[in-house]
Protein backbone atom coordinates (compact mmCIF):
# COMPACT_ATOMS: atom_id res chain seq x y z
CA UNK A 1 0.00 0.00 0.00
CA UNK A 2 2.89 2.45 1.03
CA UNK A 3 4.00 1.96 -2.56
CA UNK A 4 0.79 2.86 -4.31
CA UNK A 5 0.87 6.38 -2.60
CA UNK A 6 4.82 6.60 -2.96
CA UNK A 7 6.08 5.93 -5.77
CA UNK A 8 3.41 8.10 -8.10
CA UNK A 9 4.93 11.13 -6.02
CA UNK A 10 8.40 10.07 -6.73
CA UNK A 11 8.89 12.07 -10.20
CA UNK A 12 7.54 15.56 -8.95
CA UNK A 13 10.81 14.98 -6.74
CA UNK A 14 13.58 17.37 -7.76
CA UNK A 15 16.03 16.01 -5.24
CA UNK A 16 17.35 12.00 -6.26
CA UNK A 17 15.06 9.61 -4.55
CA UNK A 18 15.10 5.63 -5.10
CA UNK A 19 13.94 2.87 -3.54
CA UNK A 20 16.21 -0.36 -2.46
CA UNK A 21 15.82 -4.08 -1.23
CA UNK A 22 17.22 -4.56 2.42
CA UNK A 23 20.17 -5.38 0.94
CA UNK A 24 20.47 -1.76 -0.57
CA UNK A 25 20.22 -2.66 -4.22
CA UNK A 26 18.31 -0.40 -6.64
CA UNK A 27 14.94 -0.88 -7.36
CA UNK A 28 12.49 2.33 -9.05
CA UNK A 29 14.22 5.55 -9.03
CA UNK A 30 13.35 8.83 -9.84
CA UNK A 31 15.29 11.12 -12.66
CA UNK A 32 16.92 13.07 -10.21
CA UNK A 33 18.48 9.65 -9.11
CA UNK A 34 20.40 8.46 -12.47
CA UNK A 35 20.82 11.94 -13.67
CA UNK A 36 23.24 12.57 -10.26
CA UNK A 37 24.82 9.27 -11.23
CA UNK A 38 25.41 10.12 -14.94
CA UNK A 39 23.56 7.68 -16.07
CA UNK A 40 19.31 6.74 -17.04
CA UNK A 41 17.19 4.76 -14.72
CA UNK A 42 16.81 1.52 -16.33
CA UNK A 43 20.36 1.06 -15.83
CA UNK A 44 20.34 1.60 -12.20
CA UNK A 45 18.24 -1.20 -11.43
CA UNK A 46 19.55 -4.09 -9.55
CA UNK A 47 22.88 -1.63 -8.25
CA UNK A 48 24.06 -1.69 -4.87
CA UNK A 49 23.26 2.37 -3.85
CA UNK A 50 26.47 2.00 -1.59
CA UNK A 51 28.55 1.23 -5.12
CA UNK A 52 27.00 4.07 -6.48
CA UNK A 53 28.05 6.41 -3.41
CA UNK A 54 30.87 5.50 -1.44
CA UNK A 55 30.38 5.76 2.26
CA UNK A 56 32.78 8.11 3.74
CA UNK A 57 32.94 5.81 7.33
CA UNK A 58 31.94 1.86 7.07
CA UNK A 59 31.05 1.90 10.81
CA UNK A 60 27.89 3.88 9.81
CA UNK A 61 26.86 0.88 7.47
CA UNK A 62 27.87 -1.43 9.66
CA UNK A 63 25.59 0.13 12.32
CA UNK A 64 22.74 0.17 10.13
CA UNK A 65 23.22 -3.43 8.87
CA UNK A 66 22.88 -4.75 12.64
CA UNK A 67 19.88 -2.53 13.44
CA UNK A 68 18.08 -3.72 10.18
CA UNK A 69 19.09 -6.96 11.01
CA UNK A 70 16.82 -6.40 14.68
CA UNK A 71 14.01 -4.77 12.42
CA UNK A 72 14.55 -1.33 14.06
CA UNK A 73 12.32 1.29 12.35
CA UNK A 74 14.35 4.60 12.60
CA UNK A 75 15.72 6.96 10.13
CA UNK A 76 19.51 5.90 8.98
CA UNK A 77 21.72 8.63 7.19
CA UNK A 78 25.05 7.50 5.91
CA UNK A 79 27.95 10.28 4.88
CA UNK A 80 28.58 9.71 1.48
CA UNK A 81 30.99 10.83 -1.93
CA UNK A 82 30.95 10.13 -5.57
CA UNK A 83 33.51 11.34 -8.25
CA UNK A 84 31.22 13.47 -10.91
CA UNK A 85 32.18 14.02 -14.46
CA UNK A 86 35.01 16.08 -14.66
CA UNK A 87 36.77 14.74 -11.44
CA UNK A 88 35.34 16.56 -9.02
CA UNK A 89 34.18 14.83 -5.91
CA UNK A 90 30.42 15.58 -4.55
CA UNK A 91 29.52 14.80 -0.63
CA UNK A 92 26.08 14.67 0.24
CA UNK A 93 24.28 12.34 3.00
CA UNK A 94 22.26 9.39 1.72
CA UNK A 95 18.97 9.32 4.33
CA UNK A 96 16.75 6.27 4.34
CA UNK A 97 13.64 5.32 5.77
CA UNK A 98 12.91 1.64 6.24
CA UNK A 99 9.15 1.05 5.34
CA UNK A 100 6.69 -1.80 4.73
CA UNK A 101 3.22 -2.26 5.23
CA UNK A 102 3.42 -4.71 8.25
CA UNK A 103 6.03 -4.49 11.02
CA UNK A 104 7.25 -8.63 9.87
CA UNK A 105 7.24 -7.67 5.96
CA UNK A 106 10.55 -7.34 5.40
CA UNK A 107 11.18 -3.61 4.80
CA UNK A 108 11.87 -1.33 1.33
CA UNK A 109 14.60 1.02 2.08
CA UNK A 110 13.46 4.38 0.32
CA UNK A 111 16.55 6.69 -0.33
CA UNK A 112 16.96 10.40 -0.50
CA UNK A 113 20.52 12.10 -1.43
CA UNK A 114 20.81 15.28 -0.30
CA UNK A 115 24.35 16.71 -2.33
CA UNK A 116 26.08 18.88 0.36
CA UNK A 117 28.95 20.36 -1.62
CA UNK A 118 31.74 19.74 -4.24
CA UNK A 119 35.31 20.04 -4.01
CA UNK A 120 38.14 19.26 -6.34
CA UNK A 121 40.38 16.50 -6.14
CA UNK A 122 43.69 17.43 -4.42
CA UNK A 123 41.55 19.71 -1.72
CA UNK A 124 39.35 16.45 -0.95
CA UNK A 125 42.10 14.46 -0.77
CA UNK A 126 44.32 16.68 1.29
CA UNK A 127 44.45 16.09 5.08
CA UNK A 128 42.51 17.99 7.69
CA UNK A 129 44.50 17.76 10.60
CA UNK A 130 40.76 17.62 10.30
CA UNK A 131 40.12 19.02 6.50
CA UNK A 132 41.53 22.43 5.42
CA UNK A 133 38.06 23.07 4.69
CA UNK A 134 37.26 22.10 8.31
CA UNK A 135 39.88 24.61 9.25
CA UNK A 136 38.78 27.36 7.22
CA UNK A 137 35.23 27.10 8.88
CA UNK A 138 36.65 26.57 12.31
CA UNK A 139 38.73 29.41 11.79
CA UNK A 140 35.71 32.04 10.99
CA UNK A 141 33.67 30.90 13.89
CA UNK A 142 35.97 31.32 16.09
CA UNK A 143 36.37 34.85 15.02
CA UNK A 144 32.55 35.72 15.68
CA UNK A 145 31.36 34.40 11.86
CA UNK A 146 27.28 33.41 10.85
CA UNK A 147 26.90 30.26 9.77
CA UNK A 148 26.34 31.78 6.64
CA UNK A 149 29.28 34.00 6.51
CA UNK A 150 31.41 30.75 7.04
CA UNK A 151 29.38 29.25 4.16
CA UNK A 152 29.66 32.04 2.41
CA UNK A 153 33.31 32.66 2.67
CA UNK A 154 34.46 28.96 1.99
CA UNK A 155 32.11 29.18 -1.19
CA UNK A 156 29.54 25.91 0.18
CA UNK A 157 26.01 25.99 1.01
CA UNK A 158 24.83 25.88 5.01
CA UNK A 159 24.38 22.13 4.90
CA UNK A 160 27.64 21.85 3.64
CA UNK A 161 29.17 23.46 6.29
CA UNK A 162 26.85 22.25 9.10
CA UNK A 163 28.05 18.72 7.43
CA UNK A 164 32.02 19.10 8.28
CA UNK A 165 31.10 20.30 11.78
CA UNK A 166 29.39 17.43 12.23
CA UNK A 167 32.07 15.23 11.02
CA UNK A 168 34.70 17.40 13.34
CA UNK A 169 32.49 17.20 16.14
CA UNK A 170 32.17 13.36 15.89
CA UNK A 171 36.13 12.73 15.21
CA UNK A 172 36.98 14.89 18.30
CA UNK A 173 34.16 13.94 20.47
CA UNK A 174 33.00 18.02 20.39
CA UNK A 175 29.57 18.61 22.40
CA UNK A 176 29.04 21.73 21.11
CA UNK A 177 30.31 24.57 18.70
CA UNK A 178 32.37 26.35 21.57
CA UNK A 179 34.05 22.95 22.57
CA UNK A 180 34.94 22.07 19.26
CA UNK A 181 36.88 25.40 18.44
CA UNK A 182 38.70 25.02 21.56
CA UNK A 183 39.64 21.45 20.72
CA UNK A 184 40.94 23.11 17.10
CA UNK A 185 43.28 25.00 18.88
CA UNK A 186 44.58 22.62 21.63
CA UNK A 187 45.34 19.99 18.64
CA UNK A 188 47.33 22.55 16.93
CA UNK A 189 44.44 23.06 13.58
CA UNK A 190 44.12 26.87 14.76
CA UNK A 191 47.17 29.05 14.95
CA UNK A 192 47.17 30.19 18.89
CA UNK A 193 49.14 33.18 18.45
CA UNK A 194 47.00 35.06 15.69
CA UNK A 195 43.66 37.23 15.37
CA UNK A 196 41.66 37.36 13.59
CA UNK A 197 41.81 33.31 13.92
CA UNK A 198 43.80 31.18 11.26
CA UNK A 199 44.64 27.64 10.38
CA UNK A 200 47.69 26.53 11.71
CA UNK A 201 50.25 27.32 9.04
CA UNK A 202 48.52 29.93 7.57
CA UNK A 203 50.18 33.11 10.20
Amino acid sequence: MWRNRALPLFDRVSVPVAVCDVHGAVLPANPAMPAECGTIPGRLRGRAVLELFRPREATQVERIAAALRLRHRSRYQVSVCRRAPGGMERHGELTADPVSDTFEETPALPVMLCVLDERAPREAASPVRGAPAGARILALLAGGATMARAARETGRTAAGVTYHLRRLSARWGAANRTELVARAYALGVLSAGAWPPVPAGDE
